[in-house]
């Protein structure tokens, strides 16, 4: 037991020595570095000017992201003192905290041959600054929120298993930990929150379970009273998320059946865990464990934009394998000869994941050795300027995102040359990245990004009289990301409420007509 006990502390202790490492080799150099997916880091740098504004999300702009999607790089924008260090430093900062609740749940209930490298492959995907499926130098903090949302469901989800090696306050710390594990997934993006809350009302028919699971679900509730009596907007919240899930929320079919072939060698190999598991224990619950693994699972990653990533199939993986070795076990103890196929659980567990760990560290490593030596072009917008874009496979290629970054960079260029200071600005396009790159305060009432036919479509938007409501200038750009079903949408309103300002070859610029002219507006 006490041999036990010390692999256990031993484990814990390598996954947080491990997170404490590569958080600071992402936070170090305090730079951002970027191949791809530009738009969608405008998002969350705009989100932390928002805050650090004094917004709050959903309450003075739309999001159909949890408000953790923004602090996150608000707190890493306060750390740093600089836009480029926002977002290295907000997923360091998630990386630390994080590692906590992961260390205890492997640690305490997963042998440490298991824990050590499981724990390791899930702090890497919380750090590494790549869309889950990606090459090495498709370096991006795009979406990363869904990296959040996959880590912290993956450590839930070991918590199937009963603790192997019980500690003092065992329940206590397993409700704790539960709780901020799916707090955390349901004010990041709401989908990893409901199939998290979703597992721990599973595993309330656990009765060996059950008492810190509910302690767990009433801490959570608790949490939830006392994040809205700060928040005061979870009814705008969920307005937001409807709105999204009206516009992008179904998926068919052929791209559920897609989506799993795509990922047919996972599956594969979870199957073959499932199979050793259940052809021992033939237990209802172990079966529909693994079903939870399988199919919750598929439809997060259906509702991504990443290319590969069912971590729920890799956090079924451990679990299989260490209900392995605990058969193991029980056999040595009753002196049987062990299960012919115990050994090799830890290496079929390795097989899945470390090519995934490799990757991952690489991408870090190279993430931070660019931003250390100031590799790539530097964001032309003074609040930007510790950013930087990298052609893929670092050439000198041009690619979008650098004839993207052109454009915006001379949207801000005409910006600063008007004869006042422009305050209120607005982008008729994916993202706003003025009010954060210049630091002009911004308007209340928009939207975080405007994506079509994902959050915004031709019957569900956000009513332009109130959209436009604070807005003193409107950029409407003639090239972007998707620019020109958002001009047809909202032209009548534009026509009527705004004039035309100053025209370039990339921007038609807007000011909102005075106040009595504006009152005679259909709107």
């Amino acid at each position: 037991m006490r041999l036990a006990q010390n692999g256990s502390s031993w484990s814990a202790g390598a996954i947080l020595f491990a997170a404490i490492v590569f958080a600071a080799v992402l936070a170090a150099p305090g730079v951002t570095v970027t191949a791809s997916y530009v738009n969608d880091l405008f998002i969350f740098l705009d989100g932390a000017h928002r805050i650090a504004s004094g917004q709050i999300p959903n309450r003075d702009f739309h999001t159909a992201l949890g408000p953790l999607s923004f602090y996150i790089p608000a707190w890493g924008y306060w750390l740093s003192g600089s836009m480029g260090g926002a977002m290295p430093d907000g997923m360091a900062l998630v990386t630390l905290v994080l590692a906590l609740p992961i260390a205890h749940v492997l640690s305490s209930r997963l042998h440490p041959v298991l824990a050590l490298p499981f724990g390791v492959f899930l702090i890497l995907v919380l750090a590494v600054p790549l869309n889950l499926g990606e090459s090495i130098t498709a370096l991006s903090f795009a979406m990363f929120y869904n990296r959040i949302g996959w880590a912290a469901l993956g450590a839930l989800l070991v918590m199937y298993l009963r603790p192997e090696r019980c500690r003092p306050w065992q329940e206590a710390i397993d409700a704790l930990c539960a709780a901020a594990l799916t707090l955390v997934m349901l004010y990041t993006k709401i989908t990893y929150g409901l199939v998290a809350a979703s597992f721990l009302i599973f595993l309330l028919f656990d009765p060996h379970q059950r008492r810190w699971v509910a302690a767990a679900i009433a801490v959570g509730l608790i949490s939830g009273i006392g994040i809205e009596a700060f928040w005061q907007s979870t009814p705008a919240y969920i307005a937001d998320l409807v709105i999204s899930a009206q516009v992008s929320g179904s998926r068919s079919p052929a791209a559920l059946t897609i989506t799993f072939i795509r990922h047919l060698a996972d599956y594969t190999l979870l199957g073959i865990f499932a199979a050793l598991v259940l052809s021992r224990t033939r237990n209802l619950r172990d079966l529909l464990f693994f079903v939870f693994c399988t199919i919750p699972g598929l439809l997060i990653q259906n509702q991504n934009s990443q290319p590969w990533g069912i971590l729920t199939i890799h956090a079924g993986a451990a679990v299989a394998a260490e209900m392995i070795l605990r058969l193991q076990a029980q056999h040595s103890s009753q002196k049987l000869p062990p299960p012919s196929f115990a050994t090799g659980a830890p290496l079929l567990l390795a097989a899945m994941i470390l090519p995934i760990m490799l990757q991952n560290a690489l991408a870090l490593g190279l993430h931070s050795i660019l931003a250390a030596t100031r590799t790539g072009k530097a964001f032309d917008l003074p609040k930007f300027a510790e950013i930087r874009l990298i052609s893929p496979w670092i050439s000198n290629e041009k690619t979008l995102m650098h004839v993207y970054l052109e454009s915006i960079e001379s949207g801000a260029r005409t910006l600063e040359s008007l004869p006042e200071a422009p305050v209120k600005v607005s982008v008729l396009d994916f993202a706003n990245p003025f009010s954060a790159g210049l630091g002009l305060l911004p308007p209340r009432g928009d939207s975080a990004w405007l994506h079509w036919n994902r959050n915004v479509n031709a019957s569900h938007f956000t009513p332009p009289e109130q959209y436009f409501a604070d807005v003193n200038i409107l950029m409407l750009p003639k090239w972007g990301i998707n620019p020109a079903p958002l001009r047809e949408l909202y032209r009548e309103y534009v026509d009527s409420a705004f004039e035309p300002l100053r025209d370039t070859e990339g921007w038609a610029i807007y000011r909102r007509k005075t106040r009595e002219v504006a009152a005679k507006a259909p709107f």
